[in-house]
């Protein structure tokens, strides 16, 4: 993982992961991409229950960060959205809990990254956009019908525009309130919830509701 730009903090089930580019509106770098994708990955395997993404700074994440445009070729840059696109299925079948923390600017892949995840928390004041529909990018745009139904998302992806909280709130994009302050003492209670299903029932309830195949729930056993 190269160093500093996402902070991984383990503490037992749960896995708190920090986007960090504030100078940069935490946008997603091809190599913050990588580090992203690996560490989500990783969470699927190391008995993590609850993850949560945050953003260092003023913002969540402003989207892709496509400043280096120049150094970049068709192939490379395709490869970054195919490789954002595995990560948010990653996120989004994942067989545990998984919560966005969110504050100030959420954009592009940056809100496809909230879509993706099953609890979705704000603070006030937050904004919303899928700018991406102009640069011919359409990423995440099922997940988004999925949570705010097909004409808002449509509207939403056509216009570009900012998205308020109290919109994203009564749409359905944001699940919640909780500031700042209050998220260690939120974040303890959801990891208490997420402990309650093991790995293959949250995949299996994941894959139901998804429309991917039935799985059989593991049973518990008979006292």
């Amino acid at each position: 993982m190269t160093q500093d730009i996402l902070l991984a903090d383990k503490q037992g089930d749960v896995t708190r992961l920090t986007l960090n580019r504030p100078g940069r509106g935490n946008a997603l770098s091809a190599a913050l991409v990588e580090a992203l994708a690996a560490a989500v990955q990783a969470c699927h395997h190391d008995g993590t229950r609850l993850l949560s993404i945050e953003g260092a700074g003023t913002h969540f994440c402003t989207g892709f960060d496509l400043g280096d445009l120049d150094s970049e070729s068709d192939d490379s840059l395709l490869a970054r959205f195919v490789r954002v696109e595995l990560l948010l299925q990653s996120l989004h079948g994942a067989p545990f809990t998984t919560v966005a923390l969110v504050q100030g600017r959420v954009m592009g892949a940056g809100a496809d990254l909230l879509a993706a995840c099953e609890q979705r928390w704000v603070a006030q004041g937050s904004s919303f956009a899928f700018p991406g529909a102009a640069f011919g990018l359409v990423l995440g745009s099922a997940r988004l019908a999925g949570l705010v139904g097909v004409a808002t998302a449509r509207e939403w992806i056509a216009s570009g525009r900012a998205v308020r909280t109290e919109e994203a709130l009564a749409a359905g994009l944001a699940g919640t309130v909780v500031e700042p302050e209050a998220r260690a003492a939120a974040l303890m209670a959801l990891a208490a919830r997420a402990r309650r299903l093991d790995a293959p029932t949250q995949a299996a309830i994941h894959a139901a509701t998804l429309g991917g195949p039935a799985r059989p729930m593991r049973r518990a056993p008979r006292s």
